[in-house]
C-alpha cells in the first residue's frame, strides 16, 4: 500500500475555483473531526494572515458543506460566527462531532 500523507477528494468544480478559495477549502479540510480552528488560523495557514474576512466570505459560499466542514471554523473570541445553515445547526454539528471524536478514543 502506498504511503500517502493526504488523499485529495476529487470534487466536481473544485479546479474551477479561484486559487484563494481552493486554498481556503483545503485548509478547512485539514481540521480534524471534533476540533475547531479560527478564521485567523485558516488565513495564516494559507499564507494570508490579514485575510480573515475574505476567508469568512469564501466559507459562507461553501457549495460542499457535507465534504468541506466549514462549521469547524469559529471566531477568534470563541464565538461560533456565521453559518449559512444557521448558528443552531453549527452548534449541533460541532457537538455531534465532539461526541464522535470522544467515542473513537
Amino acid at each position: 500500500m502506498a504511503n500517502k500523507k493526504h488523499e485529495i477528494i476529487k470534487i466536481s468544480g473544485f479546479k474551477k475555483l479561484k486559487p484563494f478559495a481552493r486554498k481556503v477549502y483545503k485548509a478547512v479540510l485539514s481540521i480534524p473531526i471534533g476540533e475547531v480552528r479560527t478564521y485567523k488560523w485558516v488565513a495564516q495557514k494559507i499564507g494570508k494572515p490579514r485575510a480573515t474576512r475574505a476567508v469568512g466570505q469564501i466559507l459562507k459560499h461553501n457549495p460542499w458543506p457535507l465534504i468541506i466542514p466549514c462549521h469547524r471554523v469559529i471566531c477568534a473570541d470563541g464565538k461560533l460566527g456565521g453559518y449559512a445553515r444557521g448558528e443552531k445547526k453549527k452548534r449541533i454539528f460541532l457537538d455531534l462531532e465532539k461526541q464522535i471524536r470522544e467515542d473513537m478514543v
